[in-house]
């Protein structure tokens, strides 16, 4: 018994690297992860009267965007994407991007989608402080909902918008808000020392707002955030 369990596990993880492994290898640069980031945060927020309302865009904390999360057709929970995060201060600034990713859970794809872009408000400071946990699952350690849709709209289910995460996918074109218990997030380390050319946490950059140099790319995506 305890062999075909083995046997059943090794097959699970070789069937997650036959899906993910030529999505890696195929994956675009970060640069090009960014401005992919940039142009699903733009077409989400310039969406005429179906986009996020303004009390959302004036209360999040840190905006992330997900483009491209990918479905495996024949692995169970087998959902992964690599995005990007800022987050602002007090003062209203946005900080230097940080990289995670997202897997498992229920990341809404509608019938037949194979890929979905996401794109997270984290609300709270319980939210954003989750951003430094080496992971954390939305549902157990922070709450999320649906995103509303319509520039003057009230969350249907939360009404205070007392939600830690509001949560929009788009899969075939159209954006819709979603729910995401059960993913997980994790910081891309590998990532940020690609990118900055430097060991950053995630406190380092989104809460003390601090980087040798923000590229060019992650400037362009920090100015369009609200």
């Amino acid at each position: 018994m305890k062999s075909t369990l083995v046997g059943a596990r090794c097959w699970i993880g070789l069937g997650m690297i036959l899906v993910f492994a030529p999505l890696m290898l195929a994956d675009d640069t970060l640069t090009d992860r960014i401005y992919n980031s940039k142009e699903v945060y733009q077409e989400l927020t310039n969406t005429p009267d179906k986009g996020v309302p303004d009390s959302l865009l004036k209360g999040c904390r840190c905006v992330a965007v997900i483009p491209h999360v990918v479905k495996a057709a024949f692995v169970v929970g087998g959902r992964h994407g690599r995005g990007i995060v800022s987050c602002r201060n007090a003062e209203g600034r946005w900080s230097p991007i940080a990289f995670l990713t997202v897997s498992g859970g229920s990341l809404g794809f509608q019938i037949g989608a194979q890929t979905t872009d996401l794109v997270l408000f984290i609300m709270s400071e319980k939210g954003a402080k989750s951003l430094l946990k080496s992971e954390f699952t939305i549902g157990a350690d922070v709450s999320a909902a649906a995103g509303p849709v319509g520039r003057t709209a009230s969350a249907s289910t939360d009404i205070r918008l007392n939600a830690d995460i509001y949560a929009y996918s788009r899969a075939k074109g159209l954006f819709a808000g979603i729910s995401l218990e059960g993913a997980s997030i994790t910081p891309d380390e590998k990532a940020v020392r690609e990118f900055y050319g430097a060991e950053l946490s995630p406190e380092t950059l989104l809460f003390r707002q601090e980087a040798p140099k923000v590229p060019e790319a992650a400037m362009a995506f920090i100015k369009i955030l609200p």
